[in-house]
């Protein structure tokens, strides 16, 4: 039996799960050809936020590779616009002159973002959200600007606007309505979500409409219906999504708002089918994944001339992790003369919950910052179950299990994957599946936005009962290992393993040679275990780090010598100076840690200046000790008690150049007017009457967080033993890429104040330090004064810059 062409338009989400539906369904029955107009194989989209706001990478967010295609047999065609269809000759023509025969035809061409048709929108510095080319646009301007504009409040402006201010803009965010995300939230839950953002730094233009982007080339700012105006360098347009519907239109397809699809997704023109966000099913574009997904499984049977059931429209629901706080809802949002509503507000907790009920039943639901409940209440509006059965349960632990025991098999767990219980309980059963990643490995579970975590353990305890072990559940490192960073860096301890490739040989990697996280995180693990015996792997280091500067959007380098303490001598500076007039920095600038900044460093530049300034590195690029702020201290301030800058100076003496997962920021201040910022730093030393108090897991960047308080000693020879212990803790404990602020959350305050109240551990904490100082000195020293050494150093950065 031959088989059958199918042609996919559209690389994306909703058409892409449509294909791997078909493949478990019929995997010999089609030829496959896909085209896609992005130069990238399949992506998570939603995932987009992250990419920009620096938390993942486009390879993290990346659903299936080109070796997904490869390995299926799928002709994929990238960066490449189908332009016409001919539904009379059954074939596709491409921008690439392609022509392509079809037997089966699926559009699934997406939505494109909503440019406001107003005066300056095609200026440059305008920008959508909508794919990883706008990303790296608005990266790319953020390294020249600084003052961003996002017209729209929904939850795409929002992300968008989180990610600039990652990226070190200012933000203002423009929207038509008085709250924002006014489709999904109601009037409290949006505003308790902007107070949230402002808190973030965000700030808001409400009841906006944008009249004019004005500058004579460039953007230079935004005009409103009032007459007001801002200052903008980037305007990004989040103002909403329209169905791509144009391939349609010029191929004589029935169109309205979108597609016009039946409810088995077909179109008006027999063999042609469209899905996603494009399709309008009974006068409805869905936009969220979930219903997306729904489409796809009823379209692949479809397709297959399999029996199944109508596609019937979806209950919209949203649950999201926005900027950082939890959101959730589902069904009817707003209520009529017909609902009732159950709020709780807890201004406390700073959480919020709405239950509406129509005719006795659950009809719809808002949540703020605590949305646990979120699932329940989805099942509950699904099923039409009556309001009561929702509110005489027992909100407990043990509840969450209860609940699940009662779903049917049919009910959804993952929604943006569309995995039903009981495709996990089976898979659970027959492929002896133990915890949450070997569930997302074979069913999808969780693979989009995590939200179904909680509920696929709870399937997992339920299922397996007391073989469950909830404390075993674990996270990789990442995609190339189904091992966490506890399993790695036992596995390096037991066998003794001292280089990455030996590692990822030996405990299995997926990938040949890891990816951008792993890399990196091997590198670290195995200095920490094995100072004395691991070499350090320079190409396994992030490009600032091997370059030992902070490369700048213009391609030079910014160097930053150290000066301890922040004190300096006017033999420092005239060297400073010299270097800054030799290599002809473009910038001289002091920094946030009292240090010096030289800008616009040529990359040849770099061993010369290093060797001119004969000073240590700061570290401003490294995964170790960048400052330690001081203030004055008592030798000047009238206010202050203590010797802040000798006990600076020797803590940052103590602790260069040794690597940790994360930078790291100390200060010192004097006395409880925390001149130094104490209170904000991954550790901090105030000084008072009689001693010094330690304050641990401070965090002064974007999300805000205080320190608390350690300690109370009373010597500066105490704070030199505890500080080394807690820095070699958090060495051998956190997680590569994790801030001290999120360490002391997960392990525990008191966690870490039992490890430092024990003598005999803190001895052999800072006696491992030692082990790990012992080795170390300051690369540069080498580099300089070896050509030989130079030039590998070349050829290793070239190759890096381009692999990176």
């Amino acid at each position: 039996m031959s088989r059958k062409k199918l042609v996919l338009v559209g690389n994306g989400m909703a058409g892409i799960r449509c294909i791997e539906e078909i493949l478990k369904l019929r995997r010999e029955s089609f030829d496959i050809t896909v085209f896609g107009s992005e130069h990238h194989p399949n992506y998570n989209r939603i995932q987009l936020s992250t990419v920009l706001q620096g938390g993942t990478t486009v390879e993290d967010i990346t659903i299936n590779d080109w070796n997904w295609y490869k390995e299926n047999h799928i002709t994929l065609y990238t960066g490449e616009t189908v332009t016409k269809v001919d539904p009379d000759k059954k074939m596709v023509y491409s921008d690439r002159n392609r022509a392509v025969e079809y037997d089966q035809l699926i559009l699934a061409t997406g939505s494109v973002p909503f440019i406001l048709p107003i005066p300056g929108a095609d200026k440059k510095g305008v920008a959508a959200f909508r794919n990883i080319e706008d990303c790296e646009k608005m990266i790319e301007y953020s390294r020249s600007y600084r003052k961003a504009a996002v017209i729209g409040g929904g939850l795409l402006g929002l992300e968008a606007a989180r990610g600039l201010l990652n990226l070190g803009m200012k933000v203002d965010i423009v929207h038509l309505a008085d709250y924002v995300m006014e489709r999904q939230l109601d009037s409290t839950a949006g505003k308790m979500l902007q107070k949230e953002l402002e808190q973030q730094g965000m700030n808001f233009l409400l009841g906006k409409q944008t009249t004019e982007i004005f500058g004579e080339h460039d953007v230079e700012g935004l005009r409103f219906s009032d007459g007001e105006e801002i200052q903008a360098d980037l305007v990004v347009m989040a103002a909403g999504i329209r169905p791509n519907i144009q391939l349609a239109c010029e191929s004589g397809i029935h169109v309205n708002r979108g597609i016009v699809v039946n409810d088995f997704l077909e179109t008006n023109i027999p063999h042609i089918y469209s899905v996603g966000e494009c399709a309008e099913h009974r006068g409805v574009v869905y936009g969220l994944v979930a219903p997306l997904y729904d489409q796809g499984q009823v379209l692949a049977k479809r397709i297959c001339a399999l029996e199944g059931s109508p596609y019937e429209g979806s209950v919209l629901s949203t649950k999201l992790k926005v900027s950082g706080v939890d959101v959730f809802s589902a069904g009817e949002i707003f209520a009529d003369e017909r609902t009732k509503s159950v709020k709780e507000y807890n201004e406390w907790d700073n959480t919020y919950k709405k239950v509406l009920i129509r005719d006795g039943k659950i009809s719809g639901a808002v949540l703020f910052g605590d949305t646990s409940d979120g699932n329940q209440l989805l099942s509950q509006i699904h099923k039409g179950a009556e309001a009561a059965e929702y509110f005489k349960q027992d909100k407990g632990e043990a509840s969450s299990v209860s609940f699940i025991a009662m779903m049917s098999d049919e009910e959804i767990i993952c929604g943006c994957n569309g995995v039903t219980k009981g495709e996990i309980v089976s898979a659970i059963q027959t492929q002896g599946l133990t915890n949450i990643e070997e569930v997302k490995g074979c069913t999808n579970a969780s693979r989009s936005c995590g939200g179904c975590k909680g509920l696929v353990a709870d399937l997992l305890q339920l299922t397996l009962g007391d073989e469950f072990n909830k404390s075993s559940q674990k996270e990789p490192i990442c995609s190339c290992t189904t091992l966490s960073r506890d399993e790695v860096v036992a596995e390096i301890r037991e066998k003794h393993l001292t280089h990455t490739r030996e590692v990822m040989n030996v405990l299995d990697w997926r990938t040949d040679g890891g990816c951008s996280k792993c890399r990196p995180a091997l590198n670290y693990y195995l200095g920490m275990i094995h100072p004395l015996r691991h070499e350090d792997e320079r190409e396994s280091r992030f490009v600032n780090e091997r370059l030992h500067a902070n490369i700048q959007k213009d391609g030079t380098f910014s160097v930053v010598p150290r000066m301890y303490g922040g004190v300096t001598s006017p033999e420092q500076l005239r060297k400073i100076a010299d270097a800054a007039e030799k290599y002809n920095a473009k910038l001289v600038k002091v920094t946030g840690g009292q240090r010096i900044d030289l800008f616009g460093i040529e990359k040849d530049d770099l061993p010369s200046i290093w060797a001119d300034l004969d000073m240590p590195s700061g570290y401003a690029y490294g995964k170790t000790l960048r400052t330690v702020k001081t203030c004055v201290g008592k030798s000047f301030c009238r206010f202050g008690t203590q010797d802040s800058i000798g006990l600076g100076i020797a803590l940052e003496k103590r602790l260069e150049r040794v690597s940790t997962p994360h930078k790291v920021k100390m200060a010192v201040s004097a006395c409880p007017r925390n001149c130094a910022e104490s209170g904000i730093k991954d550790l901090g030393v105030v000084g008072v009457d009689g001693g010094w108090e330690i304050y641990a897991g401070g965090n002064g960047g974007t999300h805000l967080r205080a320190a608390e308080l350690l300690c109370k000693v009373k010597t500066s020879e105490e704070v030199m033993e505890l500080t080394g212990a807690f820095f070699q803790y958090y060495r051998e404990t956190a997680n590569y890429m994790e801030r001290t602020s999120v360490w002391v959350e997960r392990v525990g305050l008191e966690t870490i104040n039992t490890v430092l109240h024990d003598k005999e551990k803190v001895i052999e904490l800072n006696q491992r330090l030692d082990e790990a100082l012992a080795v170390l000195s300051d690369p540069w020293k080498e580099v300089i004064n070896n050509e030989n050494m130079k030039k590998e150093y070349y050829e290793k950065v070239n190759i890096a810059v381009t692999t990176n």
